[in-house]
Protein backbone atom coordinates (compact mmCIF):
# COMPACT_ATOMS: atom_id res chain seq x y z
CA UNK A 1 0.00 0.00 0.00
CA UNK A 2 1.33 3.54 -1.15
CA UNK A 3 1.17 6.11 1.60
CA UNK A 4 0.94 9.49 1.39
CA UNK A 5 3.54 10.00 3.58
CA UNK A 6 6.84 7.41 2.92
CA UNK A 7 8.92 9.57 5.16
CA UNK A 8 7.43 8.93 8.03
CA UNK A 9 10.23 8.04 11.24
CA UNK A 10 9.53 5.62 13.77
CA UNK A 11 10.95 4.56 16.63
CA UNK A 12 13.65 1.70 15.04
CA UNK A 13 14.65 5.12 12.14
CA UNK A 14 15.10 7.34 15.45
CA UNK A 15 17.24 4.56 17.32
CA UNK A 16 19.35 3.60 13.93
CA UNK A 17 19.93 7.18 13.66
CA UNK A 18 21.22 7.24 16.70
CA UNK A 19 23.26 4.70 16.72
CA UNK A 20 25.33 6.15 13.52
CA UNK A 21 25.59 9.22 15.02
CA UNK A 22 27.08 7.37 17.88
CA UNK A 23 29.37 5.51 15.87
CA UNK A 24 30.39 8.51 13.61
CA UNK A 25 31.22 11.27 16.33
CA UNK A 26 31.62 9.03 19.36
CA UNK A 27 30.84 9.81 23.04
CA UNK A 28 32.97 12.42 23.74
CA UNK A 29 32.27 14.88 20.79
CA UNK A 30 28.70 14.24 21.13
CA UNK A 31 28.25 16.66 24.00
CA UNK A 32 30.32 19.27 22.71
CA UNK A 33 28.40 18.93 19.64
CA UNK A 34 24.86 19.39 21.51
CA UNK A 35 27.11 22.61 23.66
CA UNK A 36 27.51 23.93 19.80
CA UNK A 37 24.19 23.70 18.73
CA UNK A 38 22.73 24.96 21.85
CA UNK A 39 24.88 28.18 21.37
CA UNK A 40 24.02 28.75 18.21
CA UNK A 41 20.89 28.68 18.77
CA UNK A 42 21.11 31.22 21.25
CA UNK A 43 22.93 33.06 19.22
CA UNK A 44 20.05 32.96 16.29
CA UNK A 45 17.29 33.49 19.16
CA UNK A 46 19.19 36.59 20.32
CA UNK A 47 19.43 38.06 16.76
CA UNK A 48 16.26 37.63 15.80
CA UNK A 49 14.99 39.38 19.21
CA UNK A 50 17.40 42.35 18.27
CA UNK A 51 16.00 42.29 14.71
CA UNK A 52 12.35 42.60 15.90
CA UNK A 53 12.93 45.54 18.22
CA UNK A 54 15.36 47.63 15.30
CA UNK A 55 11.46 46.88 13.76
CA UNK A 56 9.30 48.02 16.38
CA UNK A 57 11.49 51.07 17.36
CA UNK A 58 11.55 52.24 13.42
CA UNK A 59 7.62 52.46 13.19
Amino acid sequence: MNSMFPLVIGWPQVILIAVVILLLFGGRKIPELMRGLGSGLKEFKDASKEEDSNKTDKE
